[in-house]
């Protein structure tokens, strides 16, 4: 099969796929208005803009009340994601429902952060919850806390992925550039967790915080050094990759005691 650029996926075909989706969930949904809304203007847009235009062409097209849209949308969300791979393959089409939670759900907090754990076990909702930690910075961290106990790995690793600083292709968290230490309690539950998919994002989560308060980042780390298991050892390794790459001493001889 030949390669398909993802912003590609994003065109006439979805809009499509996910008015049928709505409306074999027993949604009265107006295909031919949506369709031809998100094809107006899809060709002179990028990947991130193609997928705000979705989400702005869902909100014209679902109720003005948002509870009863959001519900619509969960609805349609079907089979959760049992692997660590295909958020942006197989379930791709979640990204329009994502945004429009970003964009449009920010009144209605607690509704939108349930909705924001579904989906990111579908897709992801490492984006979707950063306007939730900026308008909402305490409930947010402590909802996140808790998820850090969830069974399911999708949302133990959005804990650590959605506070992520400096979040690639994401808006930067500037109170967490500034000061770090409300996101510890998070990344510190999540030190030991079994999944590679979850050490990976606290790791780089680490690596973030490293990069404008390495003292910060330098004391976590030196906590976590002692009694590190194995997983917790991989994510003290890879957090210091680009430390490691600079020759910084202090860097190596944290590695030393975790070989």
């Amino acid at each position: 099969m030949a390669y398909k650029q993802l912003k590609l996926w994003f065109d006439a075909d979805l809009a499509e796929l996910l008015s049928d989706k709505l409306i074999d969930s027993g949604v009265d949904f107006d295909t031919s208005s949506f369709v031809n809304t998100v094809a107006e203007k899809l060709y002179y847009l990028e990947l991130k803009d193609r997928v705000e235009w979705f989400a702005q062409a869902l909100h014209a097209h679902l109720p003005d009340d948002y509870p009863i849209a959001l519900q619509q949308l969960v609805n349609i969300l079907g089979p959760k994601n049992e692997m660590e791979t295909g958020m942006f393959k197989t379930y791709y089409w979640i990204m329009p429902i994502a945004k429009y939670v970003e964009n449009y759900g920010l009144e209605h907090f607690d509704l939108s952060m349930e909705a924001i754990k579904e989906i990111t076990q579908r897709n992801t909702g490492e984006y979707t919850v950063r306007p939730y930690l900026e308008r909402y910075p305490e409930q947010t961290l402590e909802l996140l806390l808790d998820w850090t106990r969830d069974s399911n790995k999708h949302v133990r690793r959005l804990c650590s992925e959605g506070v992520r600083p400096r979040l690639p292709w994401a808006t930067k968290l500037d109170g967490f550039i500034k000061n770090p230490n409300p996101i510890f309690p998070i990344l510190d539950h999540l030190k030991d967790d079994p999944s590679k998919y979850v050490q990976k994002s606290v790791a780089n989560c680490v690596n973030d915080v490293l990069k404008d308060n390495p003292e910060i980042g330098m004391s976590w780390i030196e906590d976590w050094v002692q009694g590190a298991g194995k997983s917790r050892k991989w994510i003290i390794k890879h957090a210091l990759r680009n430390l490691r790459k600079s020759n910084d001493p202090w860097a190596f001889g944290i590695l030393a005691t975790v070989s």
